[in-house]
């Protein structure tokens, strides 16, 4: 059934739109640059009504194609279509995804574990949606010195980025890496809205006055690739390309990777780091 954060998450979408970019005129007098209920109703091929109903959080399940029109109409990009479908459908996953996901507290496959283990050089680490570290090797752990200090059931990567105040020196882009890691967690709240230590910890950093402004904006991210600028209490500044994958057989699962350019200035720091971790 239509959900209150459906309905807030509709809102958060179609405040963000302007008119022009949908191609309708945008002229008249708005109390909110986004597009009007009416507006998005037209373009997702629905009644005003309905939509109305929808954003109120009115008990209504839409159909499929309605949820496609709504993410056509709201410019939604794959993570954020992915979300929609969740929060409407109550489902682990889109229609088109696998069904009967295993649930984010599952064990780390040993092949999984003999994979980090023998990649060790290069930083790599296996999190839940959560973000929590289920598992990692001896580099990524020399990689991220203040999160090894935390006993293994405390290891999450959001938990550090904003309530260890180091963090906002260890990474160079800190709000980048926060607001990123907030998206993931407000994406694994629509995966498995009643699993409880989602909820705790959604409880425990709501405490933050950041992860309160960022949470509200309600983004949603999924596994990726970018860049990561670290600086390292021992190695100094490292520029790394990170990749996130979900598992085969355990989805919930992402397993992540960081490297750096054989020839880029931080691959002999990288090299530094490595060895850290064999001594």
């Amino acid at each position: 059934m239509a959900t209150r954060e459906m309905a807030d998450f509709l809102r958060s979408r179609r405040d963000r739109i302007g008119p022009s970019s949908v191609g309708l005129p945008g002229g008249g007098r708005r109390r909110a640059p986004g597009l009007r209920r009416a507006e998005v109703a037209l373009l997702a091929g629905i009644s005003p009504d309905y939509y109305m109903r929808l954003e109120q959080g009115r008990g209504i399940r839409p159909s499929p194609s309605v949820l496609d029109g709504l993410a056509r109409a709201l410019v939604l990009n794959d993570d954020e279509r992915d979300h929609l479908y969740r929060l409407a459908l109550s489902l682990p996953s889109p229609p088109s995804a696998a069904a009967d996901a295993p649930v984010a507290d599952a064990p780390v496959h040993p092949n999984v574990r003999r994979l980090l283990d023998e990649i060790a050089p290069v930083p790599a680490y296996v999190i839940n949606p959560r973000l929590d570290v289920l598992a990692w090797n001896g580099t990524a752990a020399a990689l991220m010195p203040h999160m090894a200090e935390q006993p293994a059931p405390r290891r999450n990567m959001l938990r550090y980025a904003l309530r260890d105040p180091r963090a906002r020196t260890f990474y160079v882009e800190w709000e980048e890496v926060a607001r990123h890691g907030i998206a993931q967690l407000r994406t694994a709240t629509g995966r498995d809205p009643d699993d409880p230590a989602t909820r705790a910890l959604v409880r425990e950093l709501s405490g933050d006055p950041w992860f309160r402004t960022w949470w509200e904006r309600q983004d949603v991210k999924g596994p990726g690739m970018g860049r990561k600028e670290y600086r390292h209490p021992v190695v100094g500044r490292l520029s790394l390309d990170y990749i996130g994958m979900v598992l085969p057989g355990t989805p919930d699962h992402q397993f992540v990777t960081l490297t750096a350019p054989e020839e880029g200035p931080s691959a002999p720091a990288l090299k530094k780091l490595a060895a850290l971790a064999r001594s």
